[in-house]
């Protein structure tokens, strides 16, 4: 077996497809509070950080009340959101292989019920580390900083999956070795040297070869 013995996923994007959903409930939240109706290529920016975050750098007034909007409108679109092909199968392998499995995620922990299709797979993840779990979110250390902790785990024991630079970076900074999931992505702005993978095959053959 591989010398990782806890494998931690981001969900958005890597687990689950949900960003076409998450950014026409950004255009309608958005239409709504501010009377504009921003382009959805315009607010891809909001993928992979906290929603309210995002709500404070576009400048909108009470951005914990205004997520929460957000949320009401997102129930609409929860349906849409399914698992990337290959994952449900990933995860039962590696669980079987003995591979702990984590989450670490920009999420809060209401939303973890945001949609149907993390649900089908959630009950394999022993430790879920949302956005509230820790000081700081990505792309700081301290998500996964907190995983280790609560695992006991070491750096090197450890391999992140995600699909944002944002997951990068928080790999990085906890010196966590990475993964980008690009089976999401028509584009990416993954570097030369960086690990990638095209699908959730992939990542059997990558920690074991």
């Amino acid at each position: 077996m591989a010398k990782y013995k806890h494998l931690v996923f981001d969900i958005d994007g890597t687990l689950v497809d949900n960003e076409h959903a998450v950014l026409l409930t950004w255009q309608e939240t958005l239409e709504e509070l501010l009377g504009k109706k921003y382009e959805l290529e315009e607010l891809g920016f909001v993928l992979g950080i906290p929603g309210v975050t995002s709500m404070e750098r576009l400048g909108i007034g009470e951005p914990e009340k205004a997520f929460l909007h957000w949320g009401n409108l997102f129930v609409n679109h929860r349906d849409d959101i399914q698992l990337f092909d290959g994952i449900r199968e990933l995860i039962v392998n590696l669980q079987q292989k003995g591979v702990q499995l984590g989450i670490v995620t920009s999420r809060l922990p209401t939303e973890l019920d945001n949609d149907n299709a993390l649900g089908e797979i959630i009950s394999y993840f022993s430790t879920v580390i949302c956005v509230t779990d820790a000081p700081r979110p990505k792309p700081n250390a301290d998500p996964l900083l907190v995983y280790m902790q609560r695992e006991n785990a070491q750096p090197s024991e450890v391999l992140y999956i995600g699909d944002s630079d944002y997951d990068r970076q928080c790999a990085a900074n906890a010196g966590v070795d990475f993964i980008r999931a690009l089976w999401g992505k028509i584009s990416s702005d993954a570097g030369k040297t960086e690990k990638t993978v095209l699908t959730p095959a992939d990542i059997i053959k990558l920690i074991e070869c």
